[in-house]
């Protein structure tokens, strides 16, 4: 299988529009059939998978310090990824990241202009929404060798500003599974606040869904992060709706 790897680096080859130009710019010169997508902060994988499909999405896994905050954002990320991978298992995707894709770079060209160019972000979730409203080729490799290694931001003003931004994207998703998804994690946060006692359920549902992924994270740091999520979550939400530009 020919492939490019495709790592936009903003002030390098981004002629100062941000990320997803550089990411036009760099598929548009690529003469493979296949573009890797990938964040030039990662760790890249052991090997290159070969595949047919037209969006392959391949698992990540964070690593980071002891401090508090970088064990809670590997507990959150090893959420995200299982979901991730586990909703794509079930041909019906709602999470992919742009550090660690395979795209076959025709299809990639055609979806530009649903990538939103207008806002910095997101061309990964929305590459995906684009790919399955078009009903193409959208397959999972969800194996050790071809797992892109992420680290953990150092800092909470990072860490919030991170999650702003994510955030902020959300008004802009169409897809229905990925509208649900955020609907059903939204409501199960607020029950949570309102009626303590949610939290007997939802807790032992959402370890196992971490441990599945990263046997590494304790249980008080599971819980921890289930304690302060839907208060976080809150202030990332009203902050990524409310903030002008990202």
């Amino acid at each position: 299988m020919s492939i490019t790897p495709i790592i936009p680096r903003r002030g390098v080859n981004d002629d100062g529009k941000g990320k997803k130009h550089a990411l036009h710019k760099l598929v548009a010169a690529a003469a493979t059939e296949y573009v890797w997508l990938q964040d030039d902060d990662i760790v890249p994988p052991d090997e290159t998978p070969e595949t047919e499909a037209d969006l392959l999405i391949l698992p990540l896994r964070m690593k980071g310090g002891n401090s508090l905050l970088e064990r809670l954002q590997i507990a959150e990320y090893a959420a995200i990824q299982q979901l991730t991978i586990d909703s794509a298992l079930r041909g019906r995707p709602v999470l992919c990241s742009g550090a660690n894709l395979i795209v076959r770079r025709e299809r990639w060209l055609e979806s530009w202009e649903e990538l939103h160019p207008e806002i910095p972000s997101g061309d990964d979730m929305f590459l995906l929404e684009s790919f399955k409203r078009r009903g193409l080729k959208i397959a999972v490799l969800d194996a050790p060798q071809y797992t892109a290694t992420v680290h953990a931001v150092p800092t909470w003003r990072a860490f919030f500003r991170q999650r702003m931004r994510w955030a902020g994207k959300a008004p802009h998703f169409s897809d229905r599974d990925i509208r649900r998804c955020g609907m059903m994690v939204l409501v199960a946060n607020i029950l949570q606040v309102l009626c303590p006692p949610v939290l007997l359920v939802k807790f032992p549902l959402e370890y196992r869904l971490i441990k599945k992924r990263d046997a590494s994270v304790s249980l008080l740091d599971a819980f921890v992060l289930e304690l302060l999520y839907p208060f976080y979550m809150a202030v990332c939400l009203i902050g990524g709706l409310f903030r002008r530009a990202w």
